[in-house]
């Protein structure tokens, strides 16, 4: 049993759901003005992992074809004969439903929302296929986050959190075009869409370069819009440096891509949603 578990752990890459969470609970805590509750936190968690748990799963499930052929992924449970089709798809489907489930007990909005948030979710799956856009749509299957925080406390969308939603899209799809980076020769190969098999690497660094740059943009907005104070300022900073150093890294060396992605951009949400909390208890 816990082989399994680790195995499933393994398959959607629990340890990536760093870069949902932490948008999700500063959208709460802005969306309060400060401490939201235990009710919400308990909620707002199992929404974000079950989401992205049915998200993940369905795009393992759906390209086990190419994963099997890819020397980056053809050590993933679902190609290498540890998790079956069968077990994917009961997994995926399992999550889909308590996402949906706990979005019920959030609030209606929340509930009615979760249906079509789902095929966002999914539809990231497809676009590699036919679409080198596919950056963008991942960008905004996380992006959604903060607009699904703001929506379980308030029950509506205040403009505040379009903006935070904007910013963590261009952050996101940054982050995946350095990442796709290492798949660009298969992508080409196998004719699947992405930035870097059809512009090259020099071009795709600096498109993710301009995404985050609208990304402090946006989250400059977000604070402006959110009235919120130095911490928060701060915050944005700090992601900017992080944004920069990220690209540096990447630029010197492409074997520095794993560290970028995962390291660089988890502690930048880890200290933007630290300096959101601070700027709360400072007013």
């Amino acid at each position: 049993m816990r082989k399994r578990l680790q195995d499933f752990n393994e398959l959607v890459m629990f340890q990536h759901s760093i870069f949902s969470l932490p948008f999700i609970f500063i959208a709460m805590i802005v969306a309060a003005e400060g401490w939201f509750g235990f009710k919400l936190l308990l909620l707002g968690a199992f929404a974000a992992i079950s989401a992205r748990n049915a998200a993940m799963g369905f795009n393992r499930y759906i390209d086990r074809s190419f994963d099997i052929h890819n020397p980056r992924t053809s050590g993933r449970p679902s190609v290498d004969g540890r998790l079956d089709g069968a077990s994917i798809a009961i997994f995926t489907a399992v999550n889909a439903l308590v996402f949906m489930a706990v979005a019920y007990f959030i609030n209606d909005l929340a509930f009615y929302l979760s249906f079509p948030v789902l095929i966002v979710l999914f539809s990231y799956s497809f676009f590699k296929r036919f679409s080198s856009m596919a950056h963008i749509v991942l960008g905004i299957s996380l992006g959604l986050a903060p607009i699904a925080g703001a929506i379980a406390v308030l029950g509506t969308v205040p403009q505040w959190s379009l903006w935070l939603s904007i910013g963590v899209v261009f952050w996101v799809a940054g982050f995946d075009l350095l990442y796709s980076l290492q798949d660009m020769e298969f992508d080409k190969t196998n004719n699947l869409h992405s930035i870097p098999s059809k512009y090259g690497s020099q071009a795709t660094l600096k498109i993710s370069a301009f995404f985050h740059v609208l990304t402090v943009v946006f989250w400059a907005i977000f604070v402006h819009k959110a009235a919120l104070g130095m911490f928060a300022s701060g915050a944005v900073l700090f992601s900017a440096l992080m944004l920069t150093y990220e690209h540096i890294l990447v630029r010197r060396d492409f074997t520095q891509i794993d560290r970028a992605f995962f390291t660089v951009n988890g502690y930048l949400g880890f200290v933007f949603i630290g300096l959101i909390i601070l700027d709360k208890v400072a007013v």
